[in-house]
């Protein structure tokens, strides 16, 4: 399967690292070429777009970064990680219900600014803070634009236990998000769940668990049984533009064409044959080559 260059969404399953899901299906599709968007706790689960082969330079470039998680809150425990895999620092009982997380949910949608967590895989000066956290060690962090599109309270799985659905952009950490929710009804608060329902263009309906995956490809049936979805579903947010055989010769060599008869903006274009050649933008009435998914030959 060296020549693929597909997306596979894959259901993360709990106590993996997204680098563990590569790991294991780099043996599977008979690839090292492989990369993903949007990194995973351990703890969680849910969609993980799995980029292949050529398809790795489209995780960059894709439109659309945002998030959809549900997510099950704790109150009256705090731990060093945001999440109940962590160390216990603090426990407080709880007194508060229903209402009183109903009424403190809606001060935290909309743009806010967030402080990245320790336990994390942001880089400051070229390390990660997890190494750092590890080590015991603080490192001072710069708080990040974020934006929470809304909050839908779910119900409560156990007792002291809270689901909800957060829709928000890229970057923003559940666990820290919780924390917060957490302090505002002034009880301690970590994560005991979180799944990922979806992740740019990606549902969790997309997905397949590793056990499906790993048996499709041992039978054969993984490049037949539609679970590879092609490179341009990442950009489906994009206008399609088809092209002539003339432009898509300028396109192959990397030579722009002028006086194109398009919008200004960034496409996904495609030749006569419906073929995905890549990513192109006019600009000043010029079509530019972005980047090539198709073979130049």
């Amino acid at each position: 399967m060296n020549d693929l260059c597909a997306i596979l969404p894959v259901d993360k399953p709990a106590g993996w690292t997204s680098f563990d899901v590569l790991a294991k299906l780099r043996g599977a599709l008979g690839t090292r070429r492989l990369g993903h968007s949007g990194t995973l706790d351990p703890m969680a689960t849910g969609v993980l777009a799995v980029f292949i082969g050529s398809a790795t330079a489209a995780a960059d470039r894709q439109t659309d970064h945002d998030k959809t998680y549900e997510a099950t809150l704790r109150l009256g425990v705090r731990t060093d990680t945001g999440d109940i895999t962590g160390t216990v620092l603090e426990t407080a009982p709880v007194t508060i219900g229903e209402s009183e997380l109903r009424a403190v949910l809606p001060r935290f949608i909309g743009e806010q600014m967030q402080l990245p967590p320790m336990y994390s895989a942001v880089k400051i000066n070229g390390q990660p803070l997890y190494k750092a956290a590890r080590k015991g060690q603080t490192v001072e962090r710069t708080p990040r634009p974020i934006t929470v599109y809304g909050i839908d309270y779910l119900g409560s799985p156990a007792p002291q236990e809270f689901t909800l659905r957060v829709s928000c952009s890229k970057g923003t950490y559940i666990r820290v998000l919780a924390e917060d929710i957490g302090a505002a009804l002034g009880v301690p608060a970590a994560l005991s769940a979180l799944r990922r329902t979806r992740a740019g263009v990606f549902g969790i309906e997309q997905c397949h668990t590793l056990p499906e995956i790993l048996a499709a490809a041992e039978n054969g049936t993984l490049r037949d049984n539609g679970w590879l979805l092609p490179v341009e579903t990442v950009f489906a947010p994009l206008p399609a533009l088809t092209v002539d055989d003339f432009v898509k010769t300028h396109l192959m060599n990397g030579c722009p064409t002028s006086h194109y008869p398009a919008q200004e903006g960034r496409y996904r274009v495609y030749d006569q044959n419906g073929l995905f050649l890549g990513l192109a933008g006019v600009n000043g009435g010029v079509l530019r080559v972005e980047k090539l998914f198709c073979d130049r030959t």
